[in-house]
């Protein structure tokens, strides 16, 4: 029975990182679609004598370098197992003192 409760554990595991790299990529699809988008108005508008779709490019830029961190591993801080550790840190914390 442990077995079959494991090989559950993996595959739900293993089903939520790929729903998760796949809300990755909409993410980077969406805006690379929209930046292009905005380049292409910023350029009809004033032919990019004044390049505001930079602004636009680099404040959701950031936003997608730390999802893409978040998703692939580079920034612990935001993974679960961080949040299962600190959690596991707080109760033992709590144990200590009592």
């Amino acid at each position: 029975m442990k077995n079959i409760d494991k090989e559950s554990d993996k595959y739900l595991k293993a089903k939520r990182k790929v729903a998760e790299i796949k809300e990755f990529y909409i993410s980077l699809t969406s805006y690379v679609v929209f930046i292009v988008a905005l380049a292409g108005l910023n350029y009809y508008v004033n032919q990019w004598r004044n390049a505001w779709f930079l602004w636009a490019a680099f404040g959701w830029g950031i936003g997608i370098v730390f999802h893409a961190m978040k998703v692939f591993g580079g920034v612990s801080f935001l993974s679960k197992d961080w949040e299962e550790r600190k959690l596991k840190q707080f109760m033992e914390d709590e144990d200590r003192k009592l």
